[in-house]
């Protein structure tokens, strides 16, 4: 008895081994499960580009929201010949700018040429890891906080170009794409950003030493008090 064929059908790839390409397709016949994919795959990417521009996680989340609620409409018009990061990216910066206007705020336009001033500026090997050990989480913990106030401060010409170049880690191709921008100035920019992140963290790091080991306050009051005491004790008690 001849054995049976096997079957030829192919398995559906899930949402996340599906290309972009696909989920596109999927998302502009109504296929929300596609569109959730594309969300995630791209959260990071836009939420971090938008909060360069706006400087606000709440702010942010608003305009990464009805960013996305904007492509979910204008899907069916992504042309195939683009990367969907980078039509995702202009559309949340277009969004985010316009909240920046609609504040009042000053907006300078991310494909300018001119450049603003400079003077802005597992658990169970936890326990033998030392960069897991709690001490050393909360120093990343800080060390992470200074890292975005100091890339809050950089002028806003220069903030996203940073964003998208170290953080993200696109290349200055994908970049300039991004960004309408010539890689010229992405590359202009990237510089000049890091150059004013290694000024201002010198100064913040010169300050910290400055007040390394302090010995005011609770410590000063504390070794203080206990040689008076001892003072004390000395007078009192009677000279052999």
């Amino acid at each position: 008895m001849p054995h049976a064929a096997p079957s030829t059908v192919a398995v559906p790839a899930s949402p996340e081994q599906t290309s972009d390409r696909e989920l596109v397709k999927r998302a502009a016949q109504g296929d929300a499960p596609a569109f959730e994919c594309i969300m995630r795959r791209h959260n990071q990417l836009l939420f971090r580009t938008a909060r360069s521009i706006l400087k606000s996680d709440e702010e942010t989340e608003d305009a990464l929201q009805e960013s996305y609620l904007r492509a979910w409409r204008a899907i069916g018009s992504f042309r195939d010949d683009a990367q969907l990061s980078t039509w995702l990216v202009r559309i949340v910066i277009n969004e985010a700018l316009g909240r920046l206007r609609r504040r009042g705020a000053q907006v300078i336009p991310l494909d300018g040429t001119a450049a603003p001033g400079s003077n802005d500026e597992s658990e169970s090997t936890a326990a033998d890891d030392p960069d897991r050990q709690p001490e050393r989480l909360a120093m990343r913990e800080e060390l992470r906080g200074l890292m975005e106030r100091r890339i809050d401060r950089l002028p806003d010409a220069y903030r996203t170009v940073f964003v998208l170049r170290a953080v993200e880690e696109l290349s200055v191709a994908e970049t300039a794409v991004a960004l309408a921008l010539p890689e010229a100035t992405v590359r202009t920019r990237f510089f000049r950003a890091r150059s004013l992140l290694r000024e201002g963290l010198s100064h913040d790091i010169d300050v910290a030493v400055g007040d390394a080991f302090s010995f005011d306050g609770a410590r000063c009051d504390r070794i203080v008090a206990r040689v008076l005491a001892n003072l004390v004790d000395e007078r009192e008690s009677p000279r052999p």
